[in-house]
């Protein structure tokens, strides 16, 4: 840079931020899904699971989960030099809902995670966005051994509207994660554009 203009002679860039939650029950890969993509080191909040939240955290499906997040998880990702996505992920377990409401304010848009061996959890999330006009989009997280159920199979088990969009993903894989994030992108564009036609018309 020379006098705050490249050496190709452009102005520099200034992009545009945008906030994308990433949402989901207890242990389907929020926080690694953030850390997948994220371009920082990502900020983390999580804290061990111990006997006494036993009762109030259903492990069963992820046994081998030793950690929780109990604030949020915090990564960026450069889609283009002129976009840049603040990724915030939630905390699953109901006794930390209290911070949806701080993190989604402000929020473009939001991806809720599901694993099909326990889609009842994701139902919260998908509540949650709906009854605030959040757009946002379902990511199926394919995690190993579990089955691959048809779109419209999912679509149906979660009673969504057919403009919200489903997408198969993999939470550990950074290609997986960025495709996901500019289909909430697009989606929350086309959604945010349908709203403004139908206050002019």
């Amino acid at each position: 840079m020379i006098f705050g203009r490249s050496e190709r002679g452009k102005p520099p860039v200034e992009p545009v931020t945008l906030k994308i939650l990433v949402a989901g029950g207890f242990g389907v890969g929020k926080t690694t899904f953030v850390g997948a993509v994220s371009e920082i080191r990502p900020l983390r909040t999580e804290e061990l699971l111990t006997e006494a939240g036993r009762p109030v955290d259903d492990t069963s499906g992820v046994e081998g989960k030793r950690t929780t997040t109990v604030a949020m998880d915090f990564g960026r990702i450069t889609l283009r030099e002129d976009l840049v996505l603040y990724l915030f992920g939630t905390p699953g377990q109901e006794r930390f809902w209290f911070m949806w409401d701080e993190l989604s304010e402000g929020a473009l848009g939001a991806v809720v995670l599901a694993d099909t061996r326990r889609l009842e959890d994701c139902f919260a999330a998908i509540d949650y966005f709906e009854r605030r006009s959040i757009p946002f989009l379902v990511g199926v997280n394919c995690f190993d051994g579990a089955i691959r159920y048809p779109e419209e199979d999912v679509r149906q088990a979660l009673d969504l509207d057919e403009d919200v969009p489903i997408v198969l993903c993999d939470a550990r894989h950074k290609q997986s994660v960025k495709d996901v994030l500019v289909g909430v992108v697009q989606h929350a564009m086309a959604y945010s554009a349908r709203r403004r036609q139908s206050i002019t018309t």
